[in-house]
């Protein structure tokens, strides 16, 4: 038997032909989700288009140096898995809270005091895994599909009272943009339909383009190879208080962390010990996380998108995604390539990220779908976390009269309806069965104690 058929399959190192093309397909299925991430943050703070270029570069680069990392695994960081990374999409909703609500300052040192947590929770997290149970998860993900609805609703109508407020023009190219997300995802299979949301950016790029809409002026300006700059918003700002809802989130970024470790095993084959590589994958994320905060960027952290592509190809070798982790750096140091995603109109930006993070609301009810929810219990505390969820999201300012550190909190949708959700469930569900465990141990006791009475 040849050497090479000994081994394992997510160990293979294939030609360099091969592992350009499928590391490039990678790239182009996640490449939508730093664009868009970026552009949140950017159109909905006003940033400049220099900024947003930086934070492009930023967002490439630490993406392709976090898939090296996961795919290699160096020492006890990284799963030597073929994962790939990207900005996490609920983190991006409470980076960009807590930037409106502080400042960028405080949201960068949130990322950092949210990185180094992971580390210091790590240890003991597993313990804390049946507090964060589908009930909690899926109405989280629901919660952030909503807020990010609403808020690039918000960039694709714009700002009410002013000139540009809900013109026909932006708001039909986001449509059309939708359209042709949901059309390429219909009508195109296999490779092609995994590229359905990047194909629906570009066709609504090239619609904007044709109808006069796009101003490409500033692509060919400036340097063609750049570096993403060191603390572009300046000193980090750290409050404990304002970082709670990335903290809440790093423990169920844990909790997916697992799934994702273990679901990637499985596809590619592998035999793991979880107590091992799911800390591995963990370590991972916080170290990118960590840089991520000192280059402006949200979380990065490990997806999940590129199990289907490893299924769907049965490319299972770890040297494809991390020649993916390669390309990925390459485009963060190209300048034209980042002015080029600054120029795309906010409409066909908009228009798109909706369909993407729309889609965590779907995996969200998914979670919830194996929820038993004829359960009493289940049903109340799924209505009362999405009660104090969604109060802050659809009325705005409803606790503007509160103090400023319970605001924070309060107003933070996704933060209350995660706190909400995991109190109610350890009221409803721990607590009860606690107390129904310990009645049944006194009528047993009670039991025994009869026929010696007797």
């Amino acid at each position: 038997m040849s050497r090479a058929s000994d081994t394992p399959a997510v160990d293979a190192v294939l030609p360099w032909s091969q592992m350009l093309l499928f590391g490039l397909q990678h790239v182009l299925v996640m490449a939508a989700v730093p664009i868009t991430s970026v552009f949140l943050v950017a159109k909905a703070l006003s940033l400049s288009a220099d900024l947003t270029v930086n934070l492009i570069s930023a967002t490439f680069l630490l993406c392709g140096i976090g898939t090296l990392l996961q795919s290699f695994g160096p020492g006890k960081l990284g799963a030597k898995l073929p994962f790939v990374m990207v900005p996490g999409g609920a983190p991006i909703v409470m980076f960009l809270t807590i930037a409106q609500q502080r400042d960028l300052q405080t949201a960068s040192g949130a990322v950092i005091l949210t990185a180094l947590f992971y580390f210091l929770v790590l240890p003991v997290f597993a313990r804390c895994i049946r507090f964060f149970p589908k009930i909690v998860i899926g109405t989280l993900l629901m919660l952030v599909a909503i807020n990010l609805v609403k808020v690039y609703g918000g960039i694709i109508a714009g700002k009410a009272g002013t000139p540009g407020f809900a013109d026909p023009a932006h708001i039909g190219l986001a449509l059309a943009t939708i359209a042709f997300t949901l059309l390429f995802a219909r009508v195109f299979k296999g490779m092609l339909g995994q590229l359905a949301v990047l194909l629906g950016l570009v066709a609504g790029t090239v619609l904007a383009a044709v109808c006069g809409m796009m101003d490409f002026s500033g692509v060919a300006a400036g340097p063609v190879w750049s570096a993403p700059s060191l603390l572009p918003f300046g000193m980090p700002h750290f409050d404990v208080v304002a970082a709670l809802p990335l903290l809440i989130f790093s423990v169920i970024s844990m909790v997916e962390a697992t799934g994702q470790t273990i679901a990637v095993a499985e596809v590619v084959g592998k035999k793991i010990d979880p107590r091992d590589v799911v800390p591995r994958t963990i370590r991972g994320d916080a170290l990118m996380s960590l840089a991520g905060g000192f280059f402006g960027t949200s979380m990065i952290i490990t997806s999940g998108e590129n199990i289907g592509i490893v299924r769907a190809t049965n490319v299972r070798s770890r040297y494809v995604t991390a020649t993916a982790g390669a390309i990925l750096v390459l485009i963060a140091l190209s300048a034209p390539l980042g002015r080029l995603a600054s120029a795309i109109p906010e409409a066909v930006v908009g228009g798109t990220a909706m369909v993407v993070f729309a889609i965590i609301g779907t995996i969200g009810i998914d979670i919830l779908r194996k929820v038993d929810l004829h359960e009493r219990s289940n049903m109340f505390v799924l209505a009362g976390a999405l009660v104090m969820g969604l109060l802050p999201i659809l009325v705005p300012g409803l606790y503007s009269k509160f103090p400023a550190t319970l605001q924070l909190v309060l107003g933070n949708g996704l933060a209350m309806g995660a706190i909400t959700a995991i109190v109610l469930n350890i009221v409803f569900n721990h607590l009860a069965a606690a107390r129904r465990d310990d009645s049944h141990h006194n009528e047993t006791a009670q039991h025994e104690q009869a026929p010696a009475a007797q």
